[in-house]
């Protein structure tokens, strides 16, 4: 088998305050329908991001309405995950160098991993993002049949304008599958074979220690900790580093604010995940931007910055930026929103199915936009309550972890035979 990921259930009553009771009885009577099914998810990490994010809750909510649900990691070299980052990349539409001895990398890890995987065990295979998407190629050819279960193709990323060389070696990998999984209408590309498509948006666990309500004085301490000034305004971006996200935009907006309102601070924190080779790369290119700012503060999971720590700094931060050129969903914008702070979120992709442009929150589509609509934000108080409450609704009525897993459901019960 591939690297299982050990989660205990979780049951429905935890969420009460955030479900109504026709929700609940819905996803009860969607699991009855799925009595005895075996569901497995794949993915290319169990931490970092945020598709292992919503799999460490969604998996112990399946388990705890009796679905049998499991999560396995692939495994893969250095040399795979250059080549899946490129690929990421590409499909997201930058022009990569894409050659045959990278085909070959991304072609024999899927070989290597398909020996471990016991795809008959399963009713449903769940399989995420381009890491994995050859698994089912890659079993048709090793047994010369499909496996008995459904497979599902879930894609996190914005695959309207992939680059075409990369795009072509990729998506015919997908043909086979019995549903392709996409969070919005608009990232589905064009022209190309695929299977029944359905929409399914990530959403955020509000239970979870990252979105649990701290206390102000909690929140204070551990910005403190950190020498960020908890009497002086901040901004922050919770994000990968990664060239997608923008970091350096930030801190160039960052500069325009801190000219009109010189107590400004400015927090980037972000995850490094074992997929992404990237990462650290583009982290010093974010720290060599930064000019060492005493009022930059650039941290990561090596600095102790957990989920508790990201709850605190998204509370009591001014303004939470997602200044995105590319982005699946960004569930750190729905995070701020359920908190209450205002967010400024790149005007691409999912963030647009989270903000409603100056209602609740602001999207844009440069750094002087981005400046702009921080100066407003703080120097009007009344105008982030007002934003911040009506986020907060908007994430209650639509993101949260058990419209997920209704969707989810839903899904597998119109897959069974």
């Amino acid at each position: 088998m591939l690297e299982p990921v050990p989660l205990k259930p979780r049951s429905l009553d935890r969420y009460m305050q955030v479900m109504t009771p026709a929700a609940r009885e819905r996803i009860e009577t969607l699991a009855k329908s799925l009595h005895n099914k075996r569901v497995l998810q794949i993915n290319a990490t169990a931490y970092g991001g945020g598709v292992a994010e919503i799999l460490t809750t969604l998996i112990p909510m399946m388990r705890g309405i009796g679905v049998d649900a499991q999560w396995e990691v692939m495994y893969g070299t250095d040399d795979f995950y250059n080549v899946t980052k490129a690929i990421h990349n590409s499909l997201q539409g930058m022009e990569t160098a894409w050659t045959p001895q990278m085909e070959e990398i991304y072609y024999d890890q899927q070989i290597a991993n398909i020996e471990r995987l016991e795809a008959e065990e399963y009713d449903f295979v769940v399989v995420h993002d381009p890491q994995p998407a050859g698994f089912l190629d890659q079993y048709i050819k090793k047994h010369g049949h499909r496996p008995p279960g459904k497979w599902i193709w879930r894609c996190h990323i914005d695959t309207s304008r992939p680059f075409a060389p990369v795009a072509d070696y990729v998506f015919p990998f997908i043909e086979n599958y019995d549903a392709a999984v996409f969070t919005m209408q608009d990232f589905i590309p064009t022209g190309r074979p695929l299977p029944p498509i359905s929409l399914i948006p990530p959403c955020i666990d509000p239970i979870s220690l990252k979105n649990l309500s701290l206390g102000d004085e909690v929140n204070h301490a551990i910005v403190d900790s950190y020498g960020i000034d908890p009497n002086r305004p901040f901004l922050v971006q919770i994000s990968r580093f990664d060239p997608w996200k923008d970091p350096l935009g930030v801190i160039d907006a960052y500069r325009i604010v801190k000219k009109e309102i010189p107590e400004i601070q400015l927090v980037l924190a972000g995850s490094m995940a074992s997929d992404d080779p990237e990462g650290m790369h583009y982290l010093a290119r974010t720290e060599t931007h930064a000019q060492d700012d005493p009022d930059i503060f650039i941290l990561t999971n090596a600095h102790g910055v957990g989920a508790i720590e990201v709850n605190a700094f998204q509370r009591a931060a001014a303004v939470v930026i997602q200044k995105s050129t590319r982005e699946g969903f960004g569930l750190t914008v729905s995070e701020a929103m359920w908190k209450q702070t205002p967010v400024i979120g790149g005007n691409v992709g999912g963030i647009r199915l989270q903000i409603e442009h100056e209602k609740t929150g602001y999207l844009v589509d440069d750094v002087d936009a981005c400046a702009k609509h921080c100066i407003d934000l703080l120097k009007n108080l009344d105008q982030c309550k007002k934003m911040g409450e009506l986020a907060h609704n908007h994430v209650r009525e639509n993101f949260t972890m058990t419209a997920l897993l209704e969707n989810w459901l839903q899904l597998f019960v119109s897959l069974q035979d």
